[in-house]
């Protein structure tokens, strides 16, 4: 049954058997299996991806709920003994999983020193994706957009800057307007980040495109971008929590963009009518009640 969800889930069994740790083959079994004892084909194998029949549609409601119903009892049992166990399976954009959900995640494990975490760090729309495929239960991405197969909730917010080298001629104004960066060089980050998506969405409120910017360099990670900065390659618009060590030291500056404060939000996402498991849901809870 488990691996039937799987399957339904990440739509291949090939991905089915890597997230359960166990050949093609062997899960293609259990299918077969299942298929013999119900009397009732499952699953239809299209030429890019497996989906349910009408009757695998039905068979994967109840399926799924068993399997929730299974990860309750047995959470139950773990609480009524005083132990929290389990592996929170989340992922993150740069920013949260850099320097907030770390810290978040260390104190949640002083009161349950039992549960794992795997924390998997990757663009926004990569994040989402994974958990619309069931690879990730729970993820914090940087930007919304409109993506009805998953629940979304503000629970963190940041501000952005102008990132600049301490040598730059903006280096001692306070601020600069937004579309004085129109003529200046440039270093965005790649398609599909969370700072990304949020820059457009500011251009597009002032009347500018994202394209009118004089783009020297396209960096996938904010470590590499401060880094280009440094290096004096151009400036960016960046995370103000990502350069606070930076600016401290004096090895970057950070500037106002005219009277507009370059507030982002992050969100915390799970798939939409789909269980998280028992430890995830504790998760998701304690990070509601942190977040600022």
């Amino acid at each position: 049954m488990d691996a039937f969800c799987k399957v339904v889930e990440c739509k291949s069994f090939t991905r089915a058997a890597e997230r359960m740790l166990l050949s093609q083959p062997t899960v293609s079994e259990h299918i077969r299996s299942l298929e013999g004892e119900l009397g009732q084909k499952l699953l239809d194998r299209l030429s890019k991806e497996v989906v349910p029949t009408p009757v695998g549609k039905l068979f994967y409601g109840y399926a799924s709920k068993i399997l929730q119903t299974q990860q309750e009892a047995i959470q139950a049992v773990d609480e009524f003994i005083g132990v929290l166990t389990g592996r929170i399976v989340m992922g993150s954009g740069t920013i949260p999983g850099t320097y907030i959900l770390p810290q978040l995640i260390a104190r949640f494990r002083i009161m349950y020193p039992a549960i794992k975490a795997t924390l998997k760090i990757s663009s926004s729309r990569t994040i989402a994706q994974k958990v619309l495929e069931g690879e990730l239960e729970l993820g914090v991405v940087g930007a919304k957009w409109n993506e009805k197969g998953l629940e979304w909730r503000e629970i963190f917010s940041d501000e952005l800057c102008l990132a600049v080298h301490p040598a730059h001629h903006w280096a001692s104004v306070g601020s600069v307007k937004l579309e004085t960066l129109l003529g200046e060089p440039f270093i965005m980050r790649e398609f599909g980040s969370g700072t990304r998506e949020v820059i457009k969405k500011i251009f597009v409120e002032h009347g500018l495109k994202e394209s009118d910017l004089e783009e020297v360099a396209e960096i996938g990670s904010t470590a590499a971008i401060k880094e280009a900065v440094k290096a004096g390659i151009g400036v960016s618009i960046l995370s103000r929590c990502a350069v606070a060590d930076d600016v401290a030291c004096g090895r970057i500056k950070a500037l106002d963009i005219g009277n507009h404060v370059m507030k982002r939000n992050f969100y915390l996402i799970h798939r939409r009518r789909r269980a998280i498991s028992p430890v995830a849901s504790f998760f998701y809870d304690y990070l509601c009640e942190h977040s600022k």
